[in-house]
């Protein structure tokens, strides 16, 4: 068990998730709802910064999300979340989506996105959080783009207000 404050891999917070495509998840094309595939992006990648941050976390900034291919009834839906970058109270978890044909063992890679959290004290204030220690040459490029992507967040951010 990890001090709060002791920095983690990024390979330590991942989470997979697995689903079948039923028919209450589709519309009338027997494709899934885009709504459905965010829901479970969004809980795949709170899990992750939850797992990192040992901390209740929101959901701050879905800062891209790209639907590639459709996801059909009866699919396979493999989700794979990971930690790319850490703040001071603020992650970015990228997460992407597969779609496995089960009959045919068929995998289509269909959705990326990039989702920001932060997590939060227990008065639900953001709280400082321990970083990240990215080891592997994928995860260290995770790492450099993530940050060049929170920090594009808070300049879009910024001229909201």
């Amino acid at each position: 068990m990890h001090n709060q404050n002791t920095p983690k891999t990024a390979h330590e917070s991942a989470v997979e998730m697995r689903y079948l495509v039923m028919p209450n998840h589709t519309n009338p094309q027997n494709s899934i709802f885009g709504g459905v595939v965010m829901s479970w992006i969004d809980m795949a990648a709170a899990m992750v910064a939850e797992r990192h941050s040992n901390r209740p976390v929101v959901t701050v900034h879905v800062d891209d999300i790209s639907f590639k291919a459709p996801i059909k009834i009866g699919d396979h839906v493999l989700i794979k979340a990971s930690l790319n970058f850490v703040g001071k109270s603020s992650m970015l978890v990228g997460v992407k989506v597969f779609a496995e044909n089960p009959f045919t063992g068929i995998t289509r890679h269909t959705t990326t996105a990039y989702l920001a959290f932060v997590a939060l004290d227990d008065i639900g204030k953001p709280i400082q959080i321990r970083g990240v220690i990215p080891e592997t040459d994928e995860e260290i490029r995770r790492f450099a783009e993530g940050n060049a992507r929170m920090d594009e967040m808070k300049k879009k951010n910024a001229k909201k207000i």
